[in-house]
């Protein structure tokens, strides 16, 4: 027995040696970091995948490495934060603040985790319909059958949000499927559906195939209602999907936007967020190559419609570049 011990002792030692030998020390930095983005017809996969590009071409040396990850959008990038489950989110600034202050219907209770990096983009509910289901108003989708968004989405929001504006709810539709994007618009193209709602940017893919496909209409978003919308819901602005976006939609047609956003985990390091924000706003060629929507990004429009507390390493970069006094 005491031959085995002495046999054996020396391995146990290297083994605990090597094994330390691998694992970080305590509160060394994380350098491999994950975006959730959303849907892979949207803008959210592109824009993480084109930050993913940019910290392999500018933050080599500092080895930080950012993998864009598919999810189901807002509410789920949120509730990805909160469990811990990714580094980063894409999400829409409305659905940012009701995950921080915990919305009851949608959080079982408040992201305080969850902390604002900038904001990106606006994000345009788009209602499309068949133009043979005679849909010119939000009103007309009474007894019709439409796609309100997966369940967990900012769209899915969106649409009670404009139904309860008109004073519909979903119970009023005919049929309300909660389908992903790319579904949607399939079930647009065979007859299934009537209409759908699309938060996305405007000239989002996933709309300008089904236009190709089938007549369609953009369906305006407009009027008094509007107003009382954005009474109720101040994170909604007043905006145009101009003519020419889609086949067969000439005209400019009004709506209203959300404000996509980039948040992080307030325990993620502060030297991480900082130097991804500098890399992304010193290379916005390479941000506006991976989507059209994204040619109107720039820094100093990088906390318009921000929703929620800013991650420390967010208000550094802020501060120094004089958008945050």
């Amino acid at each position: 027995m005491k031959r085995t011990k002495i046999v054996w002792l020396p391995l146990v030692i290297v083994l605990v040696l090597c094994t330390t030998m691998l694992i970080p020390p305590a509160g060394a930095a994380r350098r491999f970091v994950s975006i959730a983005a959303g849907w892979v017809t949207g803008a959210y996969f592109p824009m993480a995948g084109a930050i993913s590009r940019i910290a392999y071409k500018h933050l080599k040396d500092d080895g930080i490495k950012v993998t864009a990850e598919s999810s189901g959008a807002s509410v789920a990038n949120a509730k990805l934060i909160g469990a811990g489950d990714t580094d980063f989110a894409i999400l829409q600034n409305d659905i940012a603040s009701y995950a921080y202050a915990g919305k009851a219907d949608m959080f079982d209770g408040p992201i305080k985790n969850l902390l604002g990096v900038c904001t990106l983009f606006p994000e345009h509910v788009q209602l499309i319909a068949r133009k043979d289901s005679k849909i010119t108003s939000p009103s007309d989708l009474k007894g019709k059958k439409v796609a309100i968004g997966p369940v967990g989405s900012g769209t899915a929001e969106n649409a009670k949000q404009i139904l309860e504006a008109w004073g519909l709810t979903v119970d009023d539709l005919a049929k309300a499927e909660q389908l992903t994007a790319s579904q949607s618009a399939d079930y647009i193209k065979d007859g299934r559906l009537d209409a759908a709602f699309f938060t996305v940017a405007v000239g989002a893919a996933v709309i300008m195939d089904t236009s190709l496909i089938v007549d369609t209409d953009v369906v305006p978003i407009a009027g008094k209602n509007v107003d009382t919308l954005i009474k109720q819901y101040p994170f909604y602005a007043k905006q145009t999907v101009m003519g020419g976006t889609y086949k067969g939609n000439d005209k400019d047609v009004p709506t209203v936007s959300v404000m996509a956003m980039l948040a992080a985990r307030a325990d993620l390091e502060d030297d991480i967020v900082y130097k991804i924000l500098n890399a992304m706003y010193s290379d916005l060629d390479q941000l506006k190559m991976a989507h059209d929507k994204f040619k109107d990004i720039k820094m100093e429009d990088g906390l318009v419609g921000m929703s929620i507390p800013l991650h420390p390493g967010a208000k550094k970069y802020f501060k120094e570049k004089g958008i945050l006094k």
